[in-house]
C-alpha cells in the first residue's frame, strides 16, 4: 500500500499537481475540523435530528425541481394563478373567458332554424327506412365541400367506390371483436395480415412485428408506453422522451399520460429540421426514446432520420419514426419517382414506426399500426392481469373490445389498392403538392416553410398576418389548417386535391387573396384568425387550456348556456 501511494504521489508531482493536492488536503482538513468544532457541544439525538432534516429537506428539493413538468413551467403557473387571485383582474379575467365560451356555445351548438336536439329515446323505435331518413339533415349540416377538395387532409380520398366497398366489408363483420379470436379466427387473420403488409413496405426484418391500433394517437401512445416500461425494467425512475419541437402533441399527450418527461429539442429555423446538435445534447441518462417526423405535421419536413438513427445507435437509446400523417407515402415515393433517404427499419437505430392506414392507406377512419424490430419491444406494450377474477385479461393496446369491422375495412383497402394503385396515388399527390410548394413560393408576401418532399405544404409571411389569408380563404369555402409558433397555415393534400383544376383554383385563390391583402399589409384579421393569433399573445396558457375545455364541453353539448352563467368554480380562480 505504501509504494502504491509513493508511486502516486510521484506521478502527481511530476505533472505539477502535488502542489495543489496538498492544497486541497488542507482545506478539506480545516473544513473539516471547523464541522467538528460545531458540532462538539450538541448531544447525539440533536445530530440525529439534524441529520434527518437536512436530508428531508434535500430529498424534498430534488422532488420539487425533478418533475415531469420544467420547474421554469411550475413557476410560470403558480405566478398566474396568484395575478388572478387578484379581486379585480379575476373578475374581470373571468367574465372575459365566460363571454368567450358563451359565443362559442352559440357558434357550435346553434342549429338550424327548425332543428332540436334529440335528448330522449323515441317511445317506439323507427324503421330502417325512417332512420335512414332522419340521418340525412345531420349528414347535410355544415358547408364544408370536402368532396370537392377545399378541405386541408380530413377525408384522404372519398371516392364513392371505395365507400360502397368500405361499407360492404365492414357490414359483413359489423359484430365481430378481436378480443374474442377464437370466436372470430377470421378477424384476428386480416389483423395479423395488415401488420404483416405493413412490415413488408417499412423493411421490416424476420423479427419485426407490431399491433392495428385505434388511430396515430393510440400508436404514438403504445410506443411511449413501451418506452416508458423498458426504461424502467433497466432502472431509469423518471423516463423522458427526446422528440422535436414539431413532433405531434400525442407525445405530450403519452408524457401526461404516462409520468414521462417530453424534452422538446428545437428546429433548424431554415429547414424546420430537429436540430441534431441539440437533440445530442438533450440524451441523458433517463431518455428512454428519440423520436423523428417523416413528416411532421406542421410544416410537412421529414427530419434526418438516419442521423437520429445514429444518434440512438451511439447512445443505445430507441428511435421511433412517427409516420402517422405520411407513411403510406413515404413507402411508395420511391417507386412513385421521387426517392428519399432511408427512414424505415433499413436503419439500424430505428425500433419503431407509427403510421395512419386512415390517412393516405384510404382506410375508415380509426385505423393505424405500431410497428417494432422486435418482439421484445411489443411485449412491453402489451397489458396482461393474470390474477384477474374473471380470466386472465390480456389486450395488446388501449382498448379491450376492438371493431373487427375496422379490420375488415383497413384489409379490403389495402388488398384494393395494391402496390400499383397506391404508388399511383402517391404519384399524383406528391406531384400536386410540389406543385403547390413551387408556386406558393413565387407569390409575394408568402414564404414556404423549408423543403416539404411529402403532402404538406406551409405558408407564412413576414409582411402581413398570416391568419387574414386564412379568414379571406374561408369565404371563398377554403378550409386549410390554422398553426402557431410560428404563425403559419398548411394544406394537406389529398387525392381530392389532385382532380383537374383544383389546385389551380386553390393558387388564384391564395393569389387574389394575397394581393388584396398586400395593399392594407399592415392591418389585423378579425375574422376566427384573430383567436389564433390572441391564442399566441396571452402568456397564461391556463387560459388557452380553459378556454378550450369549454370548447370540447360544446362538442357533448345540447343546449346552450344562459348569457349571464359563469364558470365561477374555473381552474385558477379560487
Amino acid at each position: 500500500m505504501e509504494q502504491l501511494v509513493t508511486r502516486v504521489w510521484s506521478l502527481l508531482e511530476a505533472t505539477g499537481l502535488g502542489p495543489h493536492v496538498l492544497h486541497i488536503t488542507a482545506l478539506g482538513h480545516r473544513v473539516l475540523e471547523a464541522v467538528d468544532s460545531s458540532c462538539a457541544d450538541l448531544r447525539p439525538w440533536q445530530l440525529l435530528l439534524v441529520s434527518c432534516v437536512c436530508t428531508l429537506v434535500l430529498v424534498r428539493a430534488y422532488r420539487i425541481v425533478h418533475q415531469p413538468e420544467s420547474l421554469h413551467s411550475r413557476v410560470k403557473k403558480a405566478f398566474f394563478r396568484m395575478v388572478r387571485r387578484l379581486p379585480y383582474l379575476s373578475t374581470t379575467i373571468q367574465g372575459r373567458v365566460d363571454d368567450a365560451l358563451h359565443e362559442m356555445s352559440k357558434s357550435l351548438v346553434s342549429l338550424p332554424p327548425g332543428s332540436s336536439y334529440l335528448t330522449r329515446l323515441p317511445e317506439q323505435g323507427l324503421s330502417a327506412e325512417a332512420v335512414i331518413s332522419a340521418l340525412r339533415p345531420y349528414k347535410e349540416m355544415g358547408n364544408a365541400d370536402w368532396k370537392q377538395g377545399f378541405v386541408s387532409g380530413t377525408v384522404y380520398h372519398g371516392e364513392d367506390k371505395l365507400t360502397e366497398l368500405l361499407v360492404k366489408a365492414y357490414g359483413e363483420f359489423a359484430w365481430s371483436n378481436p378480443l374474442h379470436p377464437d370466436v372470430f379466427p377470421g378477424v384476428r387473420k386480416m389483423e395479423a395480415e395488415i401488420v404483416a403488409m405493413s412490415l413488408d413496405l417499412f423493411h421490416g426484418g424476420p423479427e419485426a412485428c407490431g399491433t392495428v391500433t385505434s388511430g396515430g394517437t393510440e400508436s404514438i401512445l403504445m410506443a411511449c408506453k413501451a418506452y416508458r416500461d423498458m426504461a424502467l425494467a433497466r432502472g431509469v425512475t423518471q423516463p423522458e422522451i427526446v422528440a422535436p419541437e414539431s413532433c405531434h402533441a400525442a407525445f405530450n399527450k403519452a408524457a401526461h399520460y404516462f409520468g414521462m418527461t417530453l424534452r422538446h429539442v428545437p428546429l433548424d429555423p431554415r429547414t424546420m429540421q430537429v436540430d441534431i446538435r441539440a437533440m445530442r445534447r438533450a440524451i441523458g441518462k433517463n431518455t428512454a426514446m428519440l423520436v423523428g417526423s417523416a413528416p411532421q405535421f406542421p410544416h410537412g419536413i421529414i427530419d434526418p432520420i438516419e442521423k437520429i438513427s445514429a444518434l440512438g445507435v451511439v447512445a443505445g437509446v430507441p428511435v421511433h419514426v412517427d409516420a402517422c400523417l405520411g407513411g403510406f407515402l413515404i413507402v411508395f415515393m420511391d417507386a412513385a419517382g421521387f426517392p428519399l433517404p432511408p427512414f424505415d427499419f433499413r436503419l439500424p437505430g430505428v425500433t419503431s414506426i407509427s403510421a395512419d392506414t386512415h390517412k393516405y392507406g384510404y382506410a375508415p377512419k380509426g385505423s393505424s399500426v405500431v410497428l417494432y424490430s422486435s418482439p421484445l419491444i411489443r411485449h412491453f406494450q402489451y397489458f396482461v392481469a393474470p390474477d384477474w377474477m374473471g380470466g386472465i385479461y390480456a389486450s395488446p393496446s388501449i382498448a379491450g373490445s376492438r371493431p373487427g369491422a375496422i379490420m375488415a375495412a383497413t384489409w379490403a383497402a389495402m388488398v384494393h389498392h395494391g402496390r400499383s394503385g397506391y404508388v399511383e396515388a402517391t404519384r399524383k399527390i406528391v406531384t400536386t403538392a410540389r406543385l403547390l410548394g413551387e408556386r406558393l413560393r413565387t407569390v409575394p408576401g408568402l414564404y414556404v416553410f423549408g423543403e416539404p418532399l411529402v403532402s404538406v405544404v406551409a405558408v407564412g409571411s413576414h409582411d402581413f398576418d398570416i391568419f387574414r389569408l386564412s379568414d379571406a380563404l374561408m369565404v371563398r369555402g377554403w378550409h386549410l389548417n390554422t398553426l402557431q409558433f410560428p404563425s403559419s397555415i398548411h394544406i394537406a393534400v389529398t387525392l381530392l386535391h389532385t382532380r383537374p383544376g383544383i389546385a389551380e383554383k386553390l393558387l388564384g385563390d391564395i393569389t387574389s387573396c394575397v394581393a388584396e391583402i398586400m395593399l392594407t399589409p399592415t392591418a389585423k384579421t378579425t375574422g376566427k384568425g384573430a383567436i389564433y393569433g390572441m391564442a399566441q399573445s396571452i402568456p397564461d396558457r391556463s387560459l388557452i387550456t380553459e378556454i378550450t375545455h369549454g370548447f370540447l364541453d360544446c362538442m357533448f353539448s345540447t343546449r346552450l348556456p344562459e348569457p349571464s352563467q359563469r364558470l365561477h368554480n374555473s381552474p385558477g380562480t379560487q
